[in-house]
């Protein structure tokens, strides 16, 4: 299915089609997977994995904006939904075992099966990422060891949500044999009883947690990000300078204001955020530019409101200003 709907994206270039193909595609691995008697599960996720690696090369710029801002909301949405079927189910659950467990025996085993997760987690988390270290590393990729403290809040962000649910409610209620799985509501309980510690204390404690470890700073780029926008920065200008060549005199001009912006960013990413000086100027700058933008959307609306331009030419606009502007926005990141 992969393949096929790979190939097929060649052909399209158009934000709603593409929503729906992106909506139609796991079902169908799904059912594709089922059909030749294979895990329909790990047909979608083998799916979802080509084809992820893929659209950076058949996805137009337009078309991935909005294919992402809508798989962000019906993320969203459907993260929203189980939480509101696990209050609802919880009522039928703890009647499922009502007269088997006392409330406190139950909330016993929650905190005891919670804790247990939890310490499981932080056992095997220093090992996996010792061992993917040593990995990466063994195959040419230069990376600073994670010390104890980054390994251990990456221990503590083992949240669990959808996916525990998921499993828990993929128990049967009957056997084989006809007869009901006893300890199907007690499983589901439990899993309740994760989800909201993992969620609330572990969720919530994380900040507090990352200052008291002395790892709150200001977010700064990783080296992997800084060697890709400079190599990337490095290709812009190498490609701008060879088609300024190619033009002739008449264009320079033109080519040498982007020359300009591209070199200007690429001083800026080898200075800039390693001297706190360069790093503020360069946010000054970001920050008058935002401005500039905000000032232009100003313009517009008042061209609108004044029966000046039309509602399209304001849409039109409008984008265009909203596209420079979350750029700017990442940047000050």
């Amino acid at each position: 299915i992969g393949f096929v709907v790979g190939w097929l994206e060649k052909f399209i270039d158009d934000g709603p089609v593409e929503i729906v193909v992106s909506l139609v595609v796991p079902y169908a691995a799904y059912l594709a997977g089922e059909h030749i008697h294979a895990s329909g599960v790990l047909a979608v996720v083998a799916c979802g994995l080509y084809l992820s690696r893929k659209s950076a090369t058949f996805f137009s710029p337009g078309v991935r904006m909005q294919v992402m801002g809508v798989w962000d909301a019906l993320t969203f949405i459907l993260n929203g939904l189980v939480f509101v079927l696990i209050g609802l189910q919880l009522a039928y659950v703890l009647a499922g075992i009502r007269g088997q467990y006392g409330m406190v025996t139950l909330l016993e085993y929650g905190g005891i099966f919670s804790a247990v997760l939890i310490a499981l987690r932080m056992v095997w988390v220093y090992p996996a990422v010792k061992m993917a270290y040593l990995f990466r590393r063994w195959a040419g990729h230069a990376e600073k060891q994670p010390d104890a403290r980054n390994v251990f809040v990456i221990g503590w962000t083992g949240m669990r949500g959808v996916v525990a649910l998921a499993a828990a409610i993929s128990v049967p209620e009957m056997l084989a044999d006809g007869r009901t799985f006893g300890p199907r509501n007690l499983i589901l309980f439990l899993a309740f009883c994760v989800i909201l510690v993992t969620l609330v204390v572990q969720g919530l404690t994380l900040p507090t947690l990352i200052r008291g470890l002395g790892l709150a700073r200001t977010t700064a780029m990783s080296a992997e990000e800084r060697e890709a926008r400079r190599i990337a920065l490095e290709d812009a200008i190498g490609y701008l300078e060879e088609r300024r060549s190619e033009h002739g005199d008449g264009f320079f001009h033109a080519f040498d204001d982007l020359l300009d912006r591209y070199r200007h960013r690429l001083e800026q990413l080898e200075l800039g955020y390693g001297d706190e000086q360069n790093h503020g100027t360069y946010r000054q700058v970001i920050e008058a530019a935002e401005g500039a933008v905000r000032a232009e959307r100003r313009a517009i609306i008042r061209l609108r409101d004044q029966g000046r331009i039309s509602d399209d030419v304001l849409r039109t606009m409008e984008r265009e200003l909203d596209l420079e502007e979350s750029r700017y926005q990442v940047a000050k990141i």
